[in-house]
């Protein structure tokens, strides 16, 4: 009689170690797979496009209760074949901040006009107190500052880029960028001007 006691002691602890190892292996897998794929989608999210940060600034904002302070970031973002796009976004530390102007930037992405690497022709914006100018060139690009990543994640090989309005706000400059290249068209009486002379030269012969 004395030995029965012992012998149920044994099994409830045998019962014991399966289930907990059962357990520790279901709960290793589910975290497995669920790591793996994480992971995976934050690879092909960063591949999609090119960013580049262009300005942080902390901002205060004062309320009954106190003051708030949060984080402005404005992105930049392009896939080099000649899309690009500029964002802005706020959130209480950085990292939210640059995700939140990277996810705007995605949805202003505007398609830049080129021939042969460059601009067609010179043109010209203004964006509150930013006034850039835009001309073609051969041999790299020629500018500083936002123009210049802007125009690099943009797939632009060639162009030569001035402040006609001096400024300090990086971000007038950004958008005065990206207005001038927006006005950036390809002339179709030019084409049919270049086609006709063409045609007319070969009947003459």
């Amino acid at each position: 009689m004395e030995n029965q006691p012992t012998q149920f002691n044994n099994q409830n602890q045998v019962n014991q170690n399966v289930r907990g190892g059962q357990g520790g292996q279901r709960r290793g897998g589910r975290g497995g797979d669920g790591r793996g794929r994480k992971f995976g989608g934050s690879k092909e999210a960063k591949s999609e496009y090119d960013q580049k940060v262009l300005d942080i600034a902390r901002v205060t904002r004062v309320t009954k209760g106190g003051k708030r302070f949060s984080f402005r970031a404005t992105v930049a973002i392009g896939d080099g074949k000649s899309r690009v796009g500029i964002g802005i976004g706020k959130g209480k530390d950085v990292a939210q901040s640059i995700q939140k102007a990277f996810n705007k930037a995605k949805k202003h992405l505007i398609t830049v006009v080129t021939v042969n690497g460059t601009i067609p022709y010179q043109v010209e914006s203004k964006y509150h107190s930013a006034v850039v100018l835009l001309k073609p060139a051969k041999g790299g690009v020629k500018a500083g500052g936002s123009v210049r990543v802007v125009a690099k994640l943009a797939g632009i090989k060639a162009l030569t880029g001035k402040l006609v309005e001096r400024t300090n706000s990086k971000i007038n400059i950004a958008m005065a960028t990206i207005e001038a290249l927006k006005k950036l068209r390809l002339k179709p009486k030019i084409m049919s001007k270049s086609t006709n002379v063409s045609e007319s030269t070969n009947k003459s012969d």
